[in-house]
């Protein structure tokens, strides 16, 4: 189980991401990043990302 520590660095992460895709001049293209890297991080511990989509 994750330490409150690591709860509040997730939560930040998160708040920071939201605040890229929210102010990004492309949004999309902010989006499609912010995936790719959920997607790296994911695959790097050894789950399959292939059917993943959004929707």
């Amino acid at each position: 189980m994750p330490s409150e520590k690591e709860m509040i660095d997730k939560l930040i992460d998160k708040f920071t991401d939201l605040q890229r895709i929210k102010n990004a001049s492309d949004m999309q293209k902010e989006v499609d990043y912010q995936l790719t890297v959920v997607k790296a991080k994911l695959e790097s511990f050894g789950i399959v990302t292939s059917d993943l989509e959004m929707k």
